[in-house]
């Protein structure tokens, strides 16, 4: 059976992996889109889970400079082998999350990462405005619920959907990576840096500065 774009774009929407793997999933099942799904799922499995032990020590740190010096990244990504650390792949992988965390502006690497007494103050937050909204308190802690997947999802980088394609998550994209160059790869951690962030900015009032110039006429 020929295994049409359509039928690629398709399992790539639901499974969030790559174009090739999905071409591949699907030819090695008979075009069959439950059956590639699982294919996706025990090699994608597989091969992150067969590295997660290894040592990851080797690597790079990438910088972007952005929007004329307003924005910029620092960002360290892990590897095995010096070899992967200085090749393109490992490059354009680590430019690609700069880019990310450039436009998305993470808090934290991972879900592992968030503060926790920052995160129940998030709770109380949102369990009070689901409260006050009147609804019975079952239904709001799991509001709240739904609301912290978003909150992880909005600050945490590997769990923010990948901005040069939404089906796939940063973690996704790494581990696509992994699947390609074949070494386990971590982000290690990250800074980013806004011109001007924290600061308190001048802002003169318009019409309070055109009234002192009448009355000293």
């Amino acid at each position: 059976m020929t295994v049409t774009a359509e039928d690629i774009k398709t399992l790539r929407a639901r499974s969030q992996a790559g174009m090739l793997d999905c071409k591949k999933a699907l030819e090695a099942c008979d075009n069959d889109m439950e059956k590639a799904m699982n294919w996706l799922r025990e090699k994608g499995k597989a091969i992150v889970a067969k590295k997660e032990g290894r040592i990851a020590a080797e690597g790079l740190v990438e910088s972007y400079i952005h929007l004329g010096g307003k924005i910029g990244v620092l960002l360290e990504v892990n590897c095995e082998t010096d070899f992967v650390a200085k090749g393109d792949k490992l490059k354009e992988l680590a430019h690609d999350i700069c880019l990310q965390i450039a436009a998305s502006k993470p808090l934290f690497v991972d879900i592992a990462d968030v503060d926790e007494k920052a995160l129940e103050e998030e709770k109380k937050v949102y369990l009070a405005q689901s409260l006050n909204e009147g609804k019975p308190e079952e239904v709001a802690k799991k509001i709240v619920e739904g609301r912290i997947k978003k909150y992880y999802k909005e600050v945490c980088l590997l769990e923010q959907d990948y901005f040069r394609d939404p089906t796939k998550t940063v973690r996704d994209l790494v581990n696509d990576a992994i699947m390609v160059i074949g070494e386990k790869i971590t982000v290690r951690r990250f800074t980013r840096y806004e011109m001007g962030e924290g600061l308190t900015k001048r802002q003169d009032d318009f019409a309070d500065e055109v009234q002192k110039q009448m009355q000293d006429k």
